[in-house]
C-alpha cells in the first residue's frame, strides 16, 4: 500500500457521503463546515468532476455502486450535447470519456463522441477556435467573439474522440489547441484568462481577467489550466513542440511564482497577499499538471516535475483535507456580478475535489496518469 492510500480513503468516504447527499443531482460546491452541497440539476460544467471522481472510486474498489451512479448521471448530460458553449467538453471529458477510458464503460463514450461530433457546429473559422458561446457559464457577460485558457480544454477532448471514432473532429481540435495556447500565453511564461477577438475578423481586440484580480493578473486557476490543457494537447499531437514549450513555461511559471508551501493565492497579483484567500482547486489542478507534464516533458526536467507535483499534493492532503475527506479553502467565484450558483469562496469545490482525487489514483498507480 502506497503512502496515498490514507488519503485516498479519506476522499472515498467523502465521496460516499456525497453520493448519499445529492442522490441525482451533481455536486457544484459545497459549505465545509456543513458538507451540504449546492447542486445542478443538469450538471453545468463541474458535474462532470463528479462523475469523474465516481469513475475513480469505481477503479480503487470494484464496487457497482460507484458506476451505477455513474452510469445513471452520464445519461444525464445527453440533453446537453447541443448547448451552445464551449465549455460542454469538461462535463463530457470528465464523465464520458473518463468513463471509456477508466471503466471501458461503453455508453460513456457514446455519449462522449455525440458530443464532440457537434462541436463542428460550433467551430468558427473566421475565429480559428471555437468560441465560448452563448450558454457559457459567464454567457451574459460577453459577447459572440470570446475564448478563454479555460476551453483549451476543448482540444484534449476533441483529440480524444478523434483517437474513439469522431476522426472528423481533430483538425478543430489542432485549431483551437493552436490559437488558444498562442492567444493567452505571455512571454513570462503566465497565462492570462480571457480575449475578445472581432468576430469578423478573428483578430484580437482585447485581454483581460474574467475572473481574476485585474485585467492584467494572473488568476490562479488559469495558470493551472494553462499548464494542464497545453500537457494534455502536446500527448496528443507531439509533433506540436510550441504547445510543450508552453506547457513548460507555465509550469516553470507557478513553481517560482507559487508560495513556498505550495498552495497558490486565489490571484498571484492580489496586493492583500498574504492576507486574501488560497485556492486550493487551482493548486490541485497544477498538481496534475505537473504530475502528467513528468511524463512528457525533456528527460532532465522530469523528475523534478514529479517531486514537484507530489509535495503540492502533500500540502493539500495535509493541511486543507479534512478527516472527512473534505478540500477545503477552495475559490470558486470571487465576481460580484456571478451567478448566485456561483457566489462562494473558501468552500469545497467539485472540480478541486476532482483534481486531487486523480492526482492520488495517478500517484498511486491505480489509473494512469498518461491516459486521463
Amino acid at each position: 500500500m502506497t503512502r496515498w492510500r490514507e488519503p485516498i480513503e479519506r476522499m472515498l468516504r467523502r465521496i460516499d457521503d456525497t453520493a448519499a447527499r445529492v442522490k441525482d443531482a451533481f455536486p457544484h460546491w459545497s459549505d465545509p463546515a456543513t458538507g451540504q452541497w449546492v447542486t445542478t440539476p443538469h450538471g453545468d460544467w463541474t458535474g462532470g468532476c463528479w462523475v469523474g471522481m465516481l469513475w475513480g472510486a469505481h477503479a480503487l474498489t470494484g464496487e457497482r455502486k460507484h458506476r451505477e451512479l455513474a452510469g445513471t448521471l452520464v445519461e444525464r448530460l445527453r440533453g446537453r450535447i447541443d448547448a451552445e458553449t464551449g465549455f460542454k467538453s469538461f462535463p463530457f471529458y470528465y464523465a464520458g470519456a473518463a468513463g471509456w477510458i477508466v471503466a471501458r464503460d461503453a455508453a460513456a463514450r457514446d455519449v462522449a463522441l455525440a458530443c464532440a461530433r457537434a462541436y463542428r457546429r460550433l467551430y468558427r473559422p473566421s475565429l480559428r477556435l471555437v468560441p465560448l458561446g452563448e450558454q457559457a457559464e459567464e454567457g451574459s457577460h460577453i459577447g459572440p467573439a470570446e475564448t478563454s485558457i479555460d476551453s483549451l480544454q476543448t482540444a484534449p477532448f476533441l483529440f480524444w474522440a478523434a483517437r474513439e471514432g469522431a476522426p472528423e473532429v481533430r483538425d478543430i481540435a489542432v485549431s483551437h489547441a493552436e490559437r488558444v495556447i498562442a492567444l493567452h500565453l505571455r512571454p513570462d511564461g503566465s497565462f492570462i484568462q480571457s480575449s475578445s477577438l472581432d468576430p469578423v475578423t478573428g483578430e484580437l481586440v482585447k485581454h483581460y481577467t474574467h475572473k481574476g484580480y485585474s485585467d492584467t493578473s494572473t488568476w490562479g486557476r488559469a495558470q493551472a489550466w494553462g499548464t494542464l490543457f497545453s500537457t494534455m494537447c502536446f500527448r496528443e499531437e507531439s509533433s506540436r513542440r510550441a504547445w510543450l514549450d508552453a506547457a513548460v513555461r507555465g509550469a516553470e511559471w507557478w513553481m517560482r511564482h507559487v508560495p513556498a508551501d505550495r498552495v497558490a493565492y486565489w490571484d498571484f497579483d492580489d496586493p492583500a497577499i498574504p492576507g486574501t484567500e488560497r485556492d486550493t482547486a487551482a493548486t490541485a489542478i497544477a498538481a496534475a499538471a505537473l504530475l502528467k507534464l513528468a511524463l512528457v516533458a525533456p528527460e532532465p526536467d522530469r523528475a523534478r516535475y514529479r517531486a514537484f507535483a507530489e509535495t503540492t499534493v502533500d500540502a493539500l492532503t495535509g493541511r486543507y483535507l479534512s478527516p472527512a475527506g473534505v478540500l477545503t479553502e477552495s475559490c470558486f467565484n470571487k465576481r460580484p456580478d456571478a451567478r448566485p450558483m456561483d457566489a462562494a469562496n473558501r468552500c469545497e469545490f467539485i472540480v478541486g475535489s476532482y483534481y486531487l482525487f486523480e492526482t492520488l489514483l495517478a500517484l498511486d498507480g491505480t489509473i494512469a496518469a498518461a491516459e486521463i
